[in-house]
């Protein structure tokens, strides 16, 4: 994917990000996500059903690569199984610490392929998938 083309769908996602906003409901697993070293603080929604994502909230104050990481971040995972999540995840990670990982499977995530030039920066992409990491170990008893 070209740098101009990741540009474009990352901003796309900061300046309209995919379901901002949390609600009332019970059922939705509930996470608070913040970066110390940063304003980055999201909170998170997640709500599982029958072993997949069904959907997935958020709010709070973050900047570009934390608000269009988490935007992507519920795209590419709402509708997903948990084993598909886990493994979704696992190669997000290995792609931010440059460590292998498979590109196929993570659809608009891609676009941060290249933030580890930016060590600062990987904080902010990795915050809200930590978020979906601590729900991964909530639902598997860890």
């Amino acid at each position: 994917m070209d740098d101009n083309l990741k540009r474009s769908i990352i901003l796309d996602h900061y300046q309209n990000p995919k379901n901002r906003g949390l609600i009332d409901d019970e059922s939705y697993i509930k996470v608070n996500m913040n970066n110390e070293s940063c304003i980055d603080e999201i909170n998170l929604m997640i709500k599982v059903s029958d072993n997949q994502i069904i959907d997935i909230k958020f709010d709070g104050e973050a900047c570009a690569i934390c608000t269009s990481s988490t935007s992507i971040m519920i795209n590419t995972l709402i509708g997903k199984t948990i084993d598909e999540v886990e493994t979704i995840y696992n190669n997000y990670v290995n792609m931010i610490e440059e460590k292998e990982y498979d590109t196929e499977i993570l659809e608009e995530a891609i676009v941060y392929e290249d933030i580890y030039k930016q060590p600062n920066r990987k904080k902010c992409a990795l915050l809200p998938w930590w978020g979906i990491e601590k729900v991964l170990k909530q639902i598997r008893g860890n």
